[in-house]
Parts: structure tokens; C-alpha cells; sequence
């Protein structure tokens, strides 16, 4: 099996989670749909693509780990439902603005909304596509050292402060990807080879719960044709390396 080494390194990250109320929370690591579309953005797809979209969504392995901690945070905006520009007529199919159901607040007030990141992390993505069909693993990787598109990692304000692919073995040939990820020298916060550590980390559920891990169900994977969340699978998740 071979693998791209992604190193994921920016800022703001955002994994995406389940949706409540105004919370948009994140995952502790990426989803197959984020990935799916981040390669498809390097390759310049375009979300009318969705036959192609969720072909590739299906083809996509990896295993994920952090090698530098990063910091949760929350960022707290509003909207003004009132303003006059929200109250007159839209861009709808009727011609009149939609606003929700319920009483005055509800439909011009002021929201609150709360969006999750993780800040200044750096995580090591192996990344696997299965099948011979197009694009194959040598055409990502070359989407991702020319892309067709600015990329970013989760959402549009979480731009990459490094190149994605490592930059000395950006393939590496392993047995499994929890062998591969292995493989991968942890870095330290500044990008070089760090000391061996425990590390927090995630890989296909198939391969086994491997030192201290667990098995959980992740909701990472989407409808692209009709643009919703569907569809869950199996996350091993735990601590690699250190007394693993």
C-alpha cells in the first residue's frame, strides 16, 4: 500500500462535527468528506461534480495523528436578522426574503452562533486511494503540489501556513496505514524530526484497536449530490508511540 504524507499546518483548522443548536462543532481529527473535498478543490472539481465526488469520497483512507497538540478555541460572531438589508426581498425562487419560523426574535432578531477550531496544531495525514481509476494517488499528489484553487482545511478562513505534502517522503510504501503513519517521523512545532512521543491519533477501525485505543462511530461523510451530511463509518482512535 502506498500513501501520501500530508502535514497539516495552519493557524485555524476545522474538522467539522454534528451541528446543535448554534454550536458548529469540530472533530478532533479530519473527515473523509473533508478530505474529499480538499482534494477535489486542488484538483478543481466543482460541487456539480457530485458523481465524481462521492466516487472519490469512497475511495479515501487514511490515518491521522497529531504531532504538535493544538489549542481548542471558539469564535463568537452575530447576525442582525432586523438590519433593513436582511429584511427586503433576496435571492430567493419567490422574490421575498425567508426567515425562520417562530415569533419576532426568532425571525429578526439577533443570532448568536459559536464555530469551533483547533489553533496552532500541526498533524500528520497518510492518505491512500483505492482502485486504479482516475484520479489515482499520483494525481492527487500532483493536484496538491499545483492546485487548480487556493485550499484551505475545513473552512475557507483556515489557510495552510506550509505546503500540504511533506516535503522530503511525500509517498511512503507500507503494509497497512497504521504502519505507514508509524513509519512518518513525528515533527516538532517548527517542521523538523522530533524525539519519539506519545501521540494522539486515528486510523480505519479494520485494523484494530492498538495500545491505548477505542473503536467509535464517526459521522464524516456526505451526500454531494444533494449537499447534506449521510452516512457514518468506524474510527479506531488512541495514543501511538511513547508506551504504546
Amino acid at each position: 500500500m502506498k500513501a501520501l504524507i500530508l502535514r497539516l499546518d495552519a493557524p485555524l483548522m476545522s474538522f467539522g462535527y454534528v451541528m446543535v443548536d448554534q454550536h458548529g462543532f469540530t472533530d478532533r481529527f479530519p473527515g473523509t468528506a473533508m478530505l474529499t473535498g480538499l482534494i477535489a478543490n486542488a484538483l478543481g472539481w466543482d460541487h456539480a461534480d457530485f458523481d465524481r465526488l462521492q466516487a472519490l469520497q469512497g475511495r479515501i483512507q487514511f490515518a491521522a495523528r497529531w504531532d504538535s497538540d493544538p489549542e481548542h478555541v471558539v469564535d463568537y460572531h452575530t447576525v442582525d436578522l432586523g438590519q433593513p438589508k436582511m429584511r427586503e426581498p433576496g435571492w430567493t425562487t419567490r422574490g421575498e426574503p425567508e426567515h425562520r419560523s417562530g415569533g419576532e426574535a426568532a425571525r429578526l432578531g439577533t443570532h448568536q452562533r459559536y464555530r469551533h477550531y483547533w489553533a496552532d496544531g500541526l498533524m500528520t495525514v497518510a492518505l491512500h486511494v483505492a482502485g486504479e481509476e482516475a484520479p489515482d494517488l499520483e494525481a492527487v499528489k500532483a493536484a496538491l503540489q499545483q492546485p487548480a484553487r487556493p485550499l484551505f482545511l475545513g473552512r475557507k478562513s483556515c489557510l495552510p501556513a506550509r505546503p500540504l505534502l511533506d516535503p522530503h517522503t511525500p509517498v511512503v510504501e507500507g503494509e497497512d496505514l497504521l504502519t505507514i503513519l508509524r513509519m512518518v517521523p513525528v515533527w516538532t512545532r517548527d517542521g523538523t524530526p522530533g524525539p519519539g512521543r506519545a501521540t494522539h491519533a486515528c486510523w480505519p477501525a479494520e485494523l484494530g484497536v492498538a495500545g491505548r485505543g477505542e473503536v467509535r462511530r464517526v459521522f464524516d461523510l456526505r451526500d454531494w449530490r444533494n449537499h447534506i451530511p449521510a452516512g457514518s463509518r468506524w474510527s479506531a482512535e488512541g495514543m501511538l508511540g511513547g508506551t504504546d
